[in-house]
């Protein structure tokens, strides 16, 4: 029989200890398991909430700024239209949209987002673009538009009554502090890297570059402004200008051979003209005036030596210095700077004015020669370019009535003819053509215009760095230069090494009529007197290349030619001559190496006749071979 009474109790459930603790194990997996999964849900489920977040983030960014955008147009027109108090309200909807875009920007998680890894860099790149907007509608734009508000500009404008000043002077340092903070916010967009990011970050990136680097070049200039002007339109005593017509019938360099020379003064911002006269009165000058020698070497003596040839070289600060020294030294006469325009500009000017009669009795007797009795902006260029010289017989008359012609307009700038907006787009158009140009004497004046391509200078701040220049000198010793019509392209090409290469294309045709030796006065054909036969056109062609670049070849009409190559301000320089007869047309090619800037290169060109729009053609990019 078995002893059972030492065997334990059981229920036919239990199990052994190891059993048991092999269940409890599996169940703290299982448990373990469930709050993972749990885990990894909730970790999902924020990770969507998240990116729905973001997401609606970005859409409120994105259209804010697109707002933004279009008020952006609509302020323009605002300021445009001289409306100051739709211009306030269009700018506190701007600030409206760009705070709102700046909120959306700097939410926490968007924070948090732009500090991961990889991906961080485009959030925090819109981040950035967000508060450049910001930064903009605030700092910049608003405190200009109170500006805007507070200057009557009809009121600006010098006059013969003298002009108040004050306002642009009390303007400075609130367009200095609009500068400053569109330029900081321009600095920020440029440090970004573009190369890593999405492209639709890297896209409107770019975009909001390109528009601030407009928006601060603008406001640079405009705190210039602020900055000289008072002082040089006379708001601390007297400033005396020597007034330069440069007549583009008779190519220079920077326009034209001076055609008429006047001492416009400002006091106050009063305007009068006084001594008048042209560049053959001033005379010879012996000996020659010094002058560079780099240019001395391209250009010759003349330079120093004849008014009519101080600017033969383009660079103007160099031709109004040296024509300053020239008066004075004529005259006993110091003026404080020199102010340049040519025909075209004058054009302007009236388009601002509107026609104005002819009133000098001597210039109403050569007008019945049959030149007009009034003039405006479309009969001005032709009447004093290629009317006067079938008119009126005697060279001393036609300088006489040019110079006549000018004192006329700036009586009618003098008297408060005009509209104050027309006449600064018009002369802001002539700057930006090459056709207005200024040179302050007073070198802390001139440091500050120098910045600028009003300077009309070819080295130094106002050039880009890619920059080439393409200048004519008329040879003919007339005024053929009314009949030439010009391109100038440049055309980039490969060479298969660091360096970039580019021909600078420059077509000319002399529209003259076939019998011009015979149907146009001596006057103007030049008679033979230089060795050029009568209706041929002879023009010296200077080209300018980048800093450090060299010129290796030069081609007229596929022929490869000798030409002369120097060196101004460390920027090669390639002169060859042309003679064109009528009708015929002639192209030159000069092509420049060795080119080490890497931006987009731009051309500079001699302005003339023509619009500018006409002559400089877009770029072209020469196939290469594979």
């Amino acid at each position: 029989m078995t002893d059972t009474q030492n065997l334990p109790e059981t229920d036919g459930s239990s199990t052994s200890p190891r059993d048991r603790k092999g269940a409890a194990r599996r169940r703290d997996r299982r448990r373990r398991l469930m709050i993972g999964l749990a885990s990894l849900a909730a970790v999902v489920i924020l990770a969507v909430a998240a990116a729905a977040w973001l997401g609606s983030r970005a859409s409120i960014i994105k259209s804010e700024l697109e707002a933004a955008n279009q008020l952006i147009l609509v302020l323009k027109e605002n300021i445009a239209g001289n409306k100051q108090h739709e211009a306030s309200a269009t700018v506190d909807q701007l600030r409206f949209h760009t705070a709102a875009a700046r909120d959306a920007a700097g939410d926490p998680l968007w924070t948090l987002a732009s500090a991961t890894p990889g991906l961080g860099a485009n959030f925090s790149a819109v981040a950035e673009v967000a508060r450049s907007a910001d930064d903009v509608a605030t700092l910049g734009v608003a405190p200009l538009v109170r500006v805007f508000g507070s200057l009557n500009w009809d009121s600006l404008l010098p006059s013969s009554a003298g002009t108040d000043l004050e306002p642009i002077r009390n303007a400075s340092p609130s367009v200095s502090a609009a500068a400053h903070a569109v330029r900081a916010s321009a600095e920020r967009l440029g440090a970004i890297d573009a190369g890593s990011l999405w492209p639709q970050v890297a896209e409107p990136l770019t975009r909001a570059r390109g528009q601030l680097q407009a928006v601060t070049g603008a406001l640079d200039a405009s705190a210039s402004v602020a900055k000289v002007a008072p002082n040089m339109l006379g708001v601390g005593g007297q400033r005396n200008y020597l007034l330069m017509i440069q007549n583009n019938a008779e190519s220079r360099a920077s326009g034209g051979i001076p055609g008429a020379l006047a001492v416009l003064t400002l006091d106050k911002g009063k305007l009068t003209l006084g001594a008048q006269g042209s560049a053959a009165d001033v005379g010879i000058m012996s000996p020659p005036l010094p002058v560079d020698p780099e240019q001395e070497q391209i250009y010759t003596t003349h330079l120093g030596k004849y008014m009519q040839d101080v600017n033969l070289t383009p660079d103007f600060p160099t031709a109004a210095s040296t024509a300053q020294a020239m008066w004075e030294k004529k005259t006993g006469q110091h003026v404080d700077g020199v102010i340049s325009l040519d025909p075209v500009a004058l054009g302007y000017v009236l388009d601002a004015t509107g026609p104005i009669k002819i009133t000098s009795p001597e210039l109403l007797a050569l007008a019945k020669t049959g030149l007009p009795s009034e003039l405006n902006g479309k009969n001005v260029v032709p009447t004093l370019l290629s009317d006067v010289y079938a008119k009126i017989a005697r060279p001393q008359l036609q300088d006489v009535y040019f110079a006549g012609v000018a004192k006329e307009i700036f009586a009618a700038l003098s008297s408060g003819k005009g509209e104050a907006k027309g006449l600064i787009d018009g002369l802001s158009r002539g700057s930006a053509e090459g056709r207005v140009l200024v040179w302050s004497g007073i070198s802390d004046e001139q440091s500050v215009i120098a910045k600028y391509p009003v300077s009309g200078s070819i080295s130094g701040p106002s050039v880009a760095p890619a920059q080439f220049g393409v200048y004519f000198n008329d040879g003919t010793g007339a005024k053929m230069d009314y009949y030439i019509k010009r391109t100038v392209q440049l055309v980039k090409e490969c060479t298969g090494d660091d360096y970039g290469q580019v021909k600078v294309r420059i077509t000319s045709t002399n529209t003259a009529p076939a019998d011009a030796a015979t149907s146009l006065p001596a006057y103007v054909t030049g008679g033979g007197d230089l060795g050029v036969p009568a209706g041929k056109v002879q023009t010296n062609v200077v080209a300018y290349g980048p800093v450090q670049a060299i010129v290796k070849t030069a081609i007229i009409d596929g022929k490869k030619v000798d030409f002369a190559a120097n060196l101004h301000a460390n920027r090669p320089v390639g002169s060859v001559t042309l003679m064109l007869a009528p009708g015929q047309s002639s192209t030159v090619e000069l092509t420049f190496g060795k080119i080490v800037q890497h931006t987009e290169p731009k051309v500079v060109v001699t302005p003339t006749v023509q619009p500018v729009k006409d002559v400089i053609l877009a770029p072209e990019n020469a196939a290469c071979s594979p």
